[in-house]
Order: C-alpha cells, then structure tokens, then sequence
C-alpha cells in the first residue's frame, strides 16, 4: 500500500494534470455516484490534498471527491481523447481539455461535501498529517505529547493511522533507526532529547521521501552508491528490507522482526533493546 509520501506526490501529479480548469469529463465506475456526475461538469478542482494515505479533491461548487486507493489503487493519466493500456478496472475519471486524470482498481470512492469533510468517519481518526499541515519538528514533538499517545510502543503506535498519519511500514523501520529508538520504547519512556529525535527523524524523513520518490536513505551515500553501480533496492533505505546487511554506519548486521503482524527492521548497535 503506498504511504503518505507516495500520495503526497499523487496529489502534486493530479492538480498538475487537471487543477484549476473546467472540467469536460466527471465519470464514476459505481452508479449512485454516476447519476450525479453531470452537476460537476464545468467544475474546477481547486484543491488536491492529502490526508494520510487518503486523496480529497475539492471542487470549485463545494463538492469533494474522497479516494481511497487502498491496496490496489492507481492514478494515471493520458490526453483526454485517449486511455492508458491496462489490464485495471477504471473507477474515476476526470478530464479537462488538456488532459485526463483517471484512478484505476480503487474501491474507495465517495462524492461528499465540505462539511461532511469534518465528519468523513475515516478523516476524523487520521493523525497528525506532518505533509499536508506543513508543521515542523516542534509542532510534531507537541504532538508526541498527546497523553493517549503515551503508553503505546513505537514499534505498534508508528503503524497507527491515528498517531502520524501517513506512516506505512518502511517509514515506520527508517523513523526508528534515524531516531535511534527500539521498537519496544514508549513515547513515556523518553526524555525530551529522543522525543526531540522521533520528531524530526519523522519530518525529515517524509518530506525526503516525498523530494525523492521514496528513497529514504542520506542523499551523498545514495548518490555515490548509484554512481558505484549499486542496485536502488540496496541503496534506498537505511535499513528497510536490509536484513543480514551491514548497517552503513557501523556494520553491524541489519536484523528483522515482526512487530503488529508486519516486518521490520533495525540496527542491533543503533537501536539497542532498553535496559529492563
């Protein structure tokens, strides 16, 4: 599933093909929706934004299309008179006189407007969208505060949607290790140092991830293992999908476990087990 970073960069891609110009094409795969696609011809989207790892689009009537991508989701895009080869169902499409916006195997799709925005049950669970609102490590640290936050693992808390929104699994093992911070730690079991650490090692890391299409790693190291030839799965993360490599700070071997059902993984020197 693409994580907050990932949609960031959909989002950026969408307004570009089709904000701020009449619409000519509004189409729904699902009928309910269908039958209302009519009132939004000569729309304009005025806004494409994300929240977590969901896509609102807002138009310029008040209304608001709320996607999902979920698993299977894809955005792509074409000149309007034409449609990408693909063996995907197309769920949504909306084109202008220039181009085509058109979102493929997602089955999370609504037409809502801006008030139900504040209701949607999905967008009032979200957490703290660290890209869409723009904060800076400060205002994440306030965050990590929260009292309900407290008591709950980082290795558990990082995956919930209601703590950072937007956090998937690789950024969940690379936060940790930029931060220095175990799995098992819990925000109340850190001074104001680490929980300094956690908040700028999670802002850091999403805008990077955003800049550069989802590699995580420092950028001098990527740039000259590219230019050594090395692979973009080898290069890409600090530790992500790195099990038994060298940890590239300190080479010690780069270990995986399974923490809330998912994989991931850390440096055994960088992120040591606290002490009992």
């Amino acid at each position: 599933m693409p994580e907050g970073p990932e949609m960031y960069r959909v989002a950026r891609a969408v307004a570009r093909a089709v904000a701020n110009q009449p619409l000519r094409e509004v189409w729904f795969a699902f009928p309910h929706l269908q039958r209302r696609a009519g009132a939004l011809l000569n729309q304009r989207v005025v806004e494409v934004r994300t929240l977590g790892k969901a896509l609102l689009l807002h138009l310029s009537d008040g209304s608001v299309i709320y996607t999902h991508n979920q698993l299977y989701g894809r955005w792509l895009f074409s000149a309007p008179d034409r449609r990408p080869e693909t063996g995907r169902q197309l769920r949504l499409a909306l084109s202008t006189q220039q181009r085509s916006a058109l979102l493929y195997s997602a089955s999370t799709i609504e037409l809502i407007d801006a008030e139900q925005v504040r209701s949607h049950p999905f967008l009032l669970r979200a957490g703290l969208d660290i890209l869409s609102s723009n904060v800076d490590p400060a205002a994440i640290a306030e965050w990590l505060r929260e009292p309900r936050f407290a008591r709950r693992q980082l290795g558990h808390l990082l995956l919930d949607q209601s703590f950072l929104a937007g956090v998937g699994n690789y950024l969940r093992s690379e936060i940790l290790y930029l931060a220095g911070l175990h799995p098992s730690q819990r925000l109340i079991d850190l001074d104001a140092a680490k929980i300094a650490a956690l908040a700028s090692a999670a802002h850091e890391l999403m805008w990077r991830s955003v800049e550069t299409g989802g590699v995580t790693n420092d950028a001098a190291r990527t740039a000259a293992l590219k230019a050594a030839g090395w692979r973009r799965s080898d290069y890409r993360h600090f530790v992500f999908g790195r099990e038994g490599q060298a940890c590239f700070e300190c080479d010690q071997p780069i270990v995986r476990e399974t923490v809330a059902g998912r994989r991931l993984y850390r440096c055994p020197l960088h992120q040591p087990e606290p002490a009992a």
